[in-house]
């Protein structure tokens, strides 16, 4: 009896980490244009009997661009080699995992920005002419070898295609920008992400977790993720507005999606500098937050939403953010006032 239940206990689990992302085009929602492009694309390389040609997909974190090159490679009928920019060190690692691709084999680089500069000069003759040139030897004696590697495919992703330098990123044939997702669309992910959990959850309430995501399907299934927890442990039949409003409240995340940090850094620009504009050193230090951590994960979002604008002296908070906040402090006015 005990081990039959800590078999079941076991498998929502294993469903966590490896069912909720999309294993094909019907389970893929969301990123028409991307989806109809790479879809023409891949059948058009069937229709030759070609490998795709390399393919780069770039935009902001969480959008699906690992989840794509799964499903490319699964509806291609090859195998799929993952590794990352930083995690290719030298020539030598690179020459290692090309050398053992299979024809046709897809080979993803996440992060793909983030080569070093002999890498991806290793790179440029492989995806051009599928050949590696290896150096032999030191000073006058050494040669050159020339290798030649089977036909494949390298799917790049990177949050930052800016960074790519030009030689790289012109040797793509395929380039998609993933863009944020619609409420709608997102709660179509979640009602999956919850059939796939086995937990039950209508569409008005799924509505309100993709609300949440701030367009971003990796954060609603974050949610969908912390939701259930709290189903779990208070022993709820199913998803139900008491579970969310706990879930939420734990999380501290409000209607708009926006967690303790962006509060906080709002709060900062509005509080301490009038507004602003702030300089972002000046700001990061207020709020003992990371540069980095401001520009790529809060700021994207806050001014999507236009309640941050980026000028050339500094940060400012708009008006939607003052009236956002001000209604916050007044609903948590009035339910001090009622406890």
């Amino acid at each position: 009896m005990t081990k039959q239940k800590t078999k079941k206990s076991k498998e929502p689990e294993e469903k966590l980490f490896t069912s909720l992302r999309a294993s094909s085009w019907d389970d893929f929602h969301g990123q028409k244009k991307v989806r109809q492009a790479l879809q023409i694309a891949m059948k058009a390389a069937q229709k030759r009997k070609e490998p795709l040609e390399h393919i780069l997909l770039y935009g902001p974190p969480g959008l699906g661009k690992t989840t794509l090159a799964h499903i490319i490679a699964r509806q291609m009928g090859v195998n799929i080699r993952v590794t990352s920019g930083p995690a290719i060190e030298r020539a030598g690692d690179l020459a290692s995992i090309l050398t053992n691709l299979e024809p046709n084999d897809i080979l993803f680089i996440d992060e793909i920005h983030r080569l070093n500069k002999v890498v991806e000069e290793t790179l440029y003759p492989a995806m051009e002419d599928y050949c590696l040139d290896i150096v032999v030897g030191k000073g006058p004696s050494a040669r050159t070898l020339r290798l030649d590697l089977p036909r494949f495919t390298i799917v790049g992703a990177t949050t930052r295609v800016g960074l790519l330098s030009s030689p790289l990123r012109d040797r793509f044939g395929i380039i998609n920008r993933l863009v944020f997702y619609k409420p709608e669309e997102i709660m179509v992910i979640v009602k999956s992400g919850a059939e796939k959990l086995n937990i039950s959850i209508d569409n008005d309430l799924a509505l309100q977790i993709a609300k949440r995501a701030r367009g971003t399907p990796r954060i609603a299934l974050k949610l969908l993720k912390r939701v259930r927890d709290v189903v779990d442990v208070d022993e709820h039949e199913n998803i139900n507005p008491q579970v969310l409003k706990k879930a939420f409240g734990i999380l501290e995340v409000d209607e708009l999606g926006l967690d303790a940090s962006d509060k906080r850094l709002l709060t900062a620009i509005i509080d301490k500098f009038d507004g602003g504009p702030v300089g972002i050193e000046t700001l990061a230090a207020t709020i003992a937050e990371d540069i980095g951590t401001i520009e790529d994960v809060l700021e994207p979002y806050l001014m999507q939403i236009g309640f941050l604008k980026r000028t050339s002296r500094g940060r400012k908070a708009t008006p939607k953010a003052y009236k956002h906040l001000r209604k916050k402090l007044k609903t948590k006015a009035k339910q001090e006032k009622l406890i």
